[in-house]
């Protein structure tokens, strides 16, 4: 898209992961907590997961790893997973707190 900055494409990106449990995506539940972007247009990323026990962890951090490092541009990424603060419904989009019916 014409003036679209690196942010953008790396939201609209994120934008396609969905939690397996909820039918939300992780940027509207509000697990992506920062995007860095570096030097070289090294990308950060630090997100969290709805629960610590989240048995696709894994899985969400490599689709989004994978999914960011296609971008046109990107260098390379960074996913960094952490539980502190830990996620609430609060943090959700009014979006997707909609969706699910949290309003």
């Amino acid at each position: 898209m014409e003036g679209e900055t690196l942010r953008d494409k790396i939201e609209a990106t994120l934008k396609t992961v969905y939690d397996p449990e909820i039918p939300v995506n992780i940027f509207e539940l509000g697990l992506v907590y920062e995007i860095r972007i570096g030097d070289n247009n090294r990308i950060g990323i630090t997100m969290t997961l709805t629960a610590p026990g989240c048995p696709v962890a894994g899985d969400i951090v490599m689709e989004v790893d994978q999914k960011v490092r296609a971008i046109e541009g990107v260098s390379d990424v960074d996913v960094h997973l952490t539980f502190d603060p830990p996620w609430t419904k609060e943090m959700m989009s009014e979006e997707a707190r909609l969706e699910l019916g949290f309003m």
